[in-house]
């Protein structure tokens, strides 16, 4: 596990108990081992404290870790295995963050935003719920699309013509799941209250 991964922030996990490796189970474990592990656990942001719990969603998957395996799978699929480049998939991550006003995935994803070429000025935008105007028109697509699944609407024939000439049916796909499974997340850590690190009690 790299430093990078570690945090010396007080560690918190909202409503969720923390859970640290001595506590788990054998099924715990390998989720855990599974999540802080590469690719993710080298990544820009603190997912794991210094007492080895886990940081935000991640600690709360351990409490249902059947279905938390299955969920941190899907996620790592999504950031590691698609097909999407890293900057579409975190403008489109953030813009989820910032609709949704989740804490934790905002701090996560602006850092990984910054590895990948968006800029301090596009991320403002994101967090205002603003469009950048420096985005490609195949970058304003998939936000387009971002938005009508955040607030539950029907797509558009326009809209989906949209991302479907710039991504193909595959792109149509992988975006809705990327939107569906951040959209998850942050229900997640809504429901458990789970702050991102240095901003608990």
């Amino acid at each position: 596990m790299s430093d990078s991964a570690k945090s010396t922030d007080r560690p918190t996990g909202g409503r969720f108990p923390l859970l640290t490796p001595a506590e788990l189970s054998a099924e715990q474990r390998s989720v855990y081992d599974a999540i802080a592990g590469p690719p993710r656990g080298n990544g820009p942001f603190t997912m794991v404290y210094d007492d080895g719990a886990l940081a935000g969603p991640f600690n709360a998957l351990l409490h249902s870790p059947a279905i938390g395996d299955a969920v941190q799978a899907l996620g790592a699929v999504l950031r590691f295995g698609g097909a999407l480049d890293g900057r579409l998939r975190e403008l489109v991550i953030c813009a989820i963050s910032a609709d949704l006003d989740s804490a934790y995935e905002w701090y996560a994803h602006s850092l990984v935003a910054a590895t990948v070429g968006i800029t301090e000025a596009e991320l403002e935008h994101l967090k205002r719920g603003d469009v950048p105007p420096t985005l490609t028109a195949a970058e304003r697509a998939a936000l387009d699309l971002t938005k009508v699944l955040l607030h539950g609407t029907t797509v558009s024939d326009d809209v989906h013509a949209s991302v479907l000439s710039h991504f193909g049916h595959a792109g149509v796909a992988e975006l809705s799941l990327l939107v569906g499974y951040y959209r998850m997340l942050a229900g997640l850590l809504a429901a458990g209250d789970v702050p991102a690190p240095g901003t608990g009690p």
